[in-house]
């Protein structure tokens, strides 16, 4: 099996090499586009299967001299690692080439919310927004906020792979820590809550206009003063499902309609990966990927300087670094921890 899953990452591999210095594939924007997604995919892959081919070929070298010159203590020992190399590449190649969330590729839609925890929540929520959208710069996405106020933040985040990396963000983040205003000195629990949506395009969810309900309104800073004197402020309601998307943040009544649509459109696609993701589990008895953003995901302790996942039982005592976006260990575990449950998933339905 190992070796017939080894040729196909070769020539589909080979295939996209090709498809990359194809004249016609490079002037068509989007065909060449897909080719360096594609090649970029299979590029671990390729290189495991390179290593797993040598692996392979000093294991029969071996073999072949330990078979014409008898015993040697050198030899045994070579083929014993190669043997232990070529075990360890069969189990990351099948890893490498689990079937991806289909979601994946695409752009984001985060919102964070205040939890428990009154003031000191609100704050936490202005800082797990911070850290989210300073790991998105140094992934090398784009962010543009699409609203903001004490304790609520929605923003977007655009690049190739953003679902891939900030899905795992989806879920309640715990912080412990002494408030700035706690005179007695004692720790508090604060949350707050962060829903991460894969963006939806017109052809992935079918929104009937004559199931919107469209309100307009003056819309309002703190103490509730008007900020416009024109009604540009647009509330959205999806009344099969009662799902309610309000934005004034833009002067434009257009453009706080546009970025409504938006978010209602990610709403009601994971809504419905939610609903599909949910059938598949009933069927096999075993969730696989993400959805479950009533769980406390991660806590994140100021007095140690720790951050546990709870997912993967990960703790790092770089408290500080992971608040300036330096996420990168954590998401590694929690991609490793998906694909493994994708690989059992696939074998116990196989």
């Amino acid at each position: 099996m190992i070796e017939s899953l080894v040729e196909q990452i070769e020539a589909r591999y080979a295939e996209v090499q090709a498809q990359m210095s194809d004249p016609e594939v490079i002037g068509d924007r989007q065909r060449y586009a897909d080719a360096g997604r594609a090649f970029t995919q299979l590029a671990t892959a390729a290189k495991l299967a390179e290593a797993y081919r040598l692996a392979v070929s000093d294991a029969e070298g071996a073999e072949e001299l330990l078979e014409e010159g008898g015993e040697d203590a050198e030899l045994r020992d070579e083929l014993r690692d190669a043997r232990e190399r070529i075990e360890r590449l069969e189990e990351e190649i099948r890893l490498a080439m689990v079937e991806r969330d289909p979601s994946d590729d695409k752009n984001v839609i985060v919102e964070i919310r205040a939890g428990i925890g009154g003031d000191e929540a609100a704050l936490w929520a202005g800082d797990v927004y911070r850290m989210l959208t300073h790991y998105a710069a140094r992934k090398g996405f784009a962010t543009e906020t699409m609203a903001a106020a004490d304790g609520a933040y929605t923003f977007e985040i655009r690049g190739d792979g953003a679902y891939s990396v900030f899905k795992f963000e989806g879920g309640t983040h715990r912080v412990q820590r002494v408030p700035e205003t706690e005179s007695q000195g004692r720790i508090h629990t604060s949350t707050a809550t962060v829903a991460v949506l894969p963006e939806a395009e017109e052809v992935d969810v079918h929104v009937d206009p004559n199931d919107l309900q469209i309100d307009v309104y003056r819309s309002s800073g703190p103490g509730g003063q008007s900020v416009n004197t024109t009604d540009s402020a647009v509330r959205i309601t999806h009344k099969p499902t009662g799902v309610v998307v309000s934005m004034q943040d833009e002067k434009s009544q257009l453009q706080n309609r546009e970025r409504a649509m938006k978010v209602l459109r990610a709403r009601l696609y994971e809504r419905e990966l939610a609903a599909r993701q949910a059938e598949q589990a009933a069927a096999r008895s075993a969730q696989v990927g993400t959805g479950e953003r009533s769980e406390k995901i991660r806590t994140y302790n100021f007095p140690e300087r720790r951050v546990t996942d709870h997912r993967v039982k990960v703790t790092v005592h770089n408290l500080d670094q992971v608040l300036a976006g330096e996420l990168d260990e954590l998401t590694g575990a929690l991609q490793d921890d998906e694909k493994r449950k994708r690989l059992d998933a696939a074998s116990q339905s196989a």
